[in-house]
């Protein structure tokens, strides 16, 4: 009997393992900088599914809040999307895990302070300097964690320039308060929603992301400028490395360079960083016709 049980189990195990194998073939899992959110789920991944058949399951965060939960083994993916290279070297060599062992620089997005045309504070900026804005009583302010996103980062960076810039020695204070203020920091997936919803008069988003969805937003001085630099890899434990080939192919095509045009992210001249040996070949002849 108890023989019997255990054939069986056995039996239902590899059925279970064999229909994960055949899902997995026909999934490609992208990991990817909570930025994109509307351009990944809204444009790329639905073309990407029309043109190979295959389908795009995406999950969206901060990037650096990704990458500890790769390098933490509490998330797996084919594909990893960040919006800052520093995110893949800490992914990169033994002592890291062996995460990542190339990625391709391919795409930018200037940092913004968006704001919502319905909020009281909407006619500020538009006759007001974005910093005297942000200072005024009652104004709520959103952007993400510098700890977990490199958005997050750039917005206290830039903040810190502002103020040496403009003579506020007190700015950073008076706008952000502590760097992981809870009144403001929120995750970069649901800040956009936030800002739409009323919850938030203004923020700070990648051009991408007001552009996109039709945010009105000022752009600092260039002497403040802050970007994204997004960056894609294959993962090297990457549960279906075929498919995430057709993805990165396909994200870096005529395309999908297209796409990227399309949703406010700045195209640029792809490069590479590591082992460029251990990128297929597939992919080394699309950036070589993008040249």
């Amino acid at each position: 009997m108890i023989r019997k049980v255990m054939v069986s189990v056995a039996v239902l195990a590899s059925a279970l393992l064999g229909h994960a194998a055949v899902a997995d073939e026909n999934a490609v899992n992208v990991l990817y900088a909570g930025s994109l959110v509307n351009l990944m789920e809204r444009s790329v991944g639905p073309a990407f599914e029309k043109e190979t058949g295959l389908h795009f399951q995406g999950y969206a965060a901060g990037s650096n809040k990704i990458a500890n939960e790769i390098k933490g083994k509490l998330r797996r993916g084919d594909v990893f999307i960040s919006a800052s290279p520093k995110v893949n070297t800490g992914l990169m060599g033994a002592a890291n895990g062996d995460h990542v062992a190339w990625y391709v620089a391919f795409a930018e997005s200037p940092l913004m302070i968006g704001y919502n045309p319905r909020s009281k504070f909407a006619a500020d900026f538009k006759t007001k300097r974005w910093d005297k804005v942000l200072q005024e009583p009652g104004i709520r302010i959103g952007r993400t964690d510098p700890k977990l996103d490199p958005k997050g980062a750039f917005t206290v960076e830039m903040v810190i320039k502002a103020a040496d810039l403009y003579h506020q020695p007190d700015l950073v204070e008076k706008t952000l308060g502590a760097a992981e203020n809870p009144d403001q920091v929120l995750p970069e997936e649901t800040l956009v929603g936030r800002l739409q919803s009323g919850q938030l008069d203004a923020g700070f988003f990648y051009s991408t992301e007001t552009s996109d969805l039709k945010i009105p937003s000022i752009r600092p001085a260039p002497e403040l400028q802050a970007k994204a630099s997004y960056t894609l890899t294959i993962l090297d434990d990457a549960p279906n490395s075929p498919g995430a080939t057709r993805f990165v192919d396909f994200l870096l095509s005529a395309k999908g360079r297209e796409l990227l045009k399309e949703h406010g992210v700045d195209v640029i001249k792809p490069a590479i960083t590591g082992n460029a040996q251990a990128m297929p070949p597939s992919l080394q002849a699309v950036i070589d016709a993008t040249q």
